[in-house]
């Protein structure tokens, strides 16, 4: 096992928590700006307006997904609503093996899988919404013209990831976002300095 100096920071919760708002403030803060990277993901879906290639997603294939996977090249991954999302293994052991830390945002099976591979240096947090109606509000408030039938099944899965957020190390609740930002600097400061 090679020795990594890094931390993941694992952040997980429904679409429309907030949590990849939450990843991008705390990669961007001062504070952590030098030493704390935002993880970018793999996915076969399409690139959306404003979205870029290498910076938010990397945008992929179904079958080049599928021969990443099948090379071993793939930490975790998932399907959601017909697209598969992955985490890139080399990109996360450069930045571990760098002393550098990294912030993800995963689902519960990710979650699980990133704490069972690296035990020693994994930090799960779930981002969850004040209520499932806000939820709800703040899905429907996107710039993206989500269908109604989107909407359920977004909501469905968000009620079951809830259920499971007691398994993991920390629980920020978003309803301000300037407060959950503040919890999870804090929960970032306190492993910063552990190592």
């Amino acid at each position: 096992m090679k020795d990594f100096i890094g931390t993941i920071f694992v952040l997980s919760g429904p679409s429309g928590s907030g949590k990849t708002t939450l990843a991008q403030r705390v990669v961007s803060a001062p504070e952590f700006k030098t030493f704390l990277k935002k993880s970018i993901s793999l996915t076969t879906r399409l690139k959306r307006s404003g979205e870029y290639q290498g910076k938010d997603y990397y945008f992929v294939a179904e079958q080049d997904f599928k021969d990443y996977l099948h090379k071993k090249k793939i930490l975790e991954w998932t399907r959601y609503l017909g697209y598969y999302y992955a985490t890139p293994k080399d990109k996360v052991e450069q930045v571990l093996l760098s002393g550098k830390s990294l912030v993800l945002c995963l689902d519960g099976k990710g979650a699980t899988r990133i704490k069972r591979i690296y035990p020693d240096n994994s930090v799960t947090i779930f981002i969850k919404p004040p209520s499932i109606g806000e939820l709800n509000k703040r899905i429907r408030s996107r710039g993206c013209k989500t269908r109604d039938e989107e909407i359920k099944k977004r909501l469905a899965i968000a009620k079951r990831e809830i259920k499971v957020s007691a398994n993991y190390d920390y629980i920020i609740v978003n309803k301000n976002l300037d407060t959950a930002v503040n919890k999870l600097n804090s929960i970032i400061r306190r492993y910063i300095k552990a190592r």
